[in-house]
């Protein structure tokens, strides 16, 4: 009996010592338990009944978060939300893409943020779809990345053009050194890149600009390896193609084409004339260049002289005009055939004043044909 009173009440450190299977559970990891479960509890009841989240996400983004002991800062976020005019949808997306906005301090925190990109340019909904979709933007801090981040940018770029920037790529905003975006802008500008060219740059390839010294200068090196001047006002978007493009998926590109039996400068030659081309998903670029060979029967040069036809909607512009092309070859309303890529560059007023309008005695058939209706199989044979 002595022996189990001195054993219950020795310590060692500041640890009761109480012999292995006595407690299933130690009292002290009980109460832990309990905390953790109580204040997760408040968390969870807060994102179903206030920001009205399934159970399971609530409890996924509770897991993934600290404890909360009061609702009050989740609540005083939905309200700031709600007022700026975010929809629930928009506020789930914004929530779950940064949940540790849910302790943030409105007042200090979100507001100035918030009216940092509002002296940006950003208005509602504009504000609204950006920060929906970008919410770790709000977990940003504000006076270490943000406002010096914005700051640079305007000092080299023009407002519009940082908006634009920041508005495709939220990164541009707030990740990566300074330093890295500082050491681009002078690193393109020593290149040749300046001014309107350098600006355009950054609107199509605003994640350029916060890649490391040495992936920049293998783009360059890549860009002007495919045969791009830097004098050629094409460079920058060659630039911007390539940096989208790994060595791999480039060749995967150009397989399409070689495919179809163009050879490799000619790929690199309709590459220079178009780089935006090869944009376009596989699939695509190998329906399109299929259609213009085997169906409207161009020849290989002329695509690559005009890449540009294989960026036009196929069935919202190339197809329904070479319907209407055809018919009229039937009719024999053509003294002349047109140039089919020259027909292609036509805006759709000037393409049915052209082509349909002008031709009063046929121009109900023909706006028939051109909008798909009871369209007769030889308007897809070959348009030669």
């Amino acid at each position: 009996m002595l022996a189990l009173k001195a054993l219950s009440t020795s310590r060692l450190g500041n640890r009761w010592l109480i012999p292995v299977g006595v407690f299933p559970i130690s009292p002290f990891s009980e109460l832990a338990g309990r905390s953790t479960n109580s204040s997760s509890t408040c968390l969870v009841d807060c994102l179903i009944t206030k920001f009205e989240f399934p159970e399971t996400k609530a409890l996924s983004i509770a897991a993934r978060i600290p404890r909360l002991k009061s609702s009050q800062k989740p609540q005083a976020l939905f309200a700031f939300l709600r007022g700026l005019g975010f929809s629930l949808d928009c506020i789930q997306s914004t929530v779950s893409g940064a949940p540790q906005i849910l302790f943030a301090n409105v007042d200090k925190n979100l507001k100035p943020k918030i009216e940092l990109f509002q002296k940006l340019g950003f208005e509602s909904p504009r504000l609204v779809k950006f920060l929906s979709k970008n919410g770790a933007v709000f977990a940003a801090s504000l006076e270490k990345k943000l406002r010096p981040r914005v700051h640079i940018l305007l000092e080299t770029f023009h407002q519009k053009d940082v908006l634009k920037a920041i508005e495709k790529c939220s990164w541009l905003a707030f990740m990566y050194p300074n330093s890295r975006l500082l050491s681009n802008v002078a690193l393109l500008q020593s290149y040749g890149i300046v001014g309107s060219q350098l600006s355009m740059l950054l609107k199509m390839q605003p994640r350029l600009f916060i890649r490391t010294d040495c992936q920049v200068r293998d783009i360059v090196s890549r860009t002007l390896g495919l045969g791009f001047s830097v004098e050629s006002r094409m460079f920058i978007y060659g630039l911007s193609a390539v940096s989208a493009f790994s060595v791999a998926t480039l060749d995967r590109k150009f397989a399409v084409f070689e495919g179809f039996g163009f050879s490799r400068s000619e790929c690199i030659a309709m590459f220079r004339r178009g780089p935006t081309v090869l944009g376009r998903c596989d699939e695509k670029l190998s329906s399109g260049v299929d259609f213009f060979l085997n169906t409207v029967n161009l020849t290989k040069e002329m695509v690559v002289r005009s890449p540009a036809l294989l960026m036009y909607s196929m069935e919202g512009r190339v197809i329904p005009r070479y319907r209407v092309l055809k018919t009229m070859e039937s009719k024999f309303l053509f003294k002349k055939k047109p140039s089919f890529s020259t027909v292609m560059t036509l805006t759709n007023e000037r393409f049915v004043e052209k082509f349909i309008f002008m031709y009063p005695e046929h121009s109900e058939e023909l706006l028939i044909v051109y909008n798909g209706r009871n369209v007769d199989s030889s308007a897809d044979a070959a348009y030669s």
